[in-house]
């Protein structure tokens, strides 16, 4: 079984990956695992402290060989507001109940839940099912890299 010797941010991979693997929001945060690729082979990640995989990045093997990393579409709810004041309003209801969340500018994602989803009704939100790749904000507690191996400097190779 080959061994993760870095991660690679999307924005600094410089060469195509021999294999991708596929994987949802909760799968790509991480610390030690053994993961199978889209062409069967198996490898292991044992990294010193949790991070966070996103689309695109990828990971080196101890031969050189890279993994892409693919984020998986997720069955979602697509939130929308009035304006951006309405938007920050339903993000503070989303946040009040520990729901993870992908914030972005005109939008907020979420995994489905019918109870959730008739409580943003409630407050005036437009709600759309969609799949899409999601890509949720990390706890206050958690790393605040996103993925990136800031203060891993063993995990990060350019």
């Amino acid at each position: 079984m080959l061994r993760v010797q870095a991660y690679i941010p999307a924005a600094d991979v410089r060469s195509a990956p021999y294999d991708t693997i596929v994987l949802e929001a909760d799968e790509r945060r991480l610390r030690r695992k053994v993961l199978r690729l889209m062409g069967g082979d198996e490898i292991l990640i044992d990294f010193p402290a949790a991070i966070t995989l996103n689309h695109k990045d990828a990971l080196e093997l101890e031969d050189g060989r890279l993994v892409g990393i693919i984020a998986a579409d997720e069955p979602l709810y697509e939130i929308r507001g009035r304006d951006r004041t309405h938007l920050v309003r339903l993000a503070w209801h989303l946040g009040n109940r520990h729901l993870p969340a992908q914030l972005e500018e005109a939008r907020i994602l979420i995994r489905r839940d019918h109870v959730i989803a008739d409580m943003l009704k409630g407050l005036g939100a437009t709600i759309s099912e969609i799949e899409a790749p999601f890509s949720p904000e990390h706890g206050a507690y958690h790393d605040h890299s996103h993925g990136s191996a800031q203060g891993h400097a063993l995990l990060y190779r350019k």
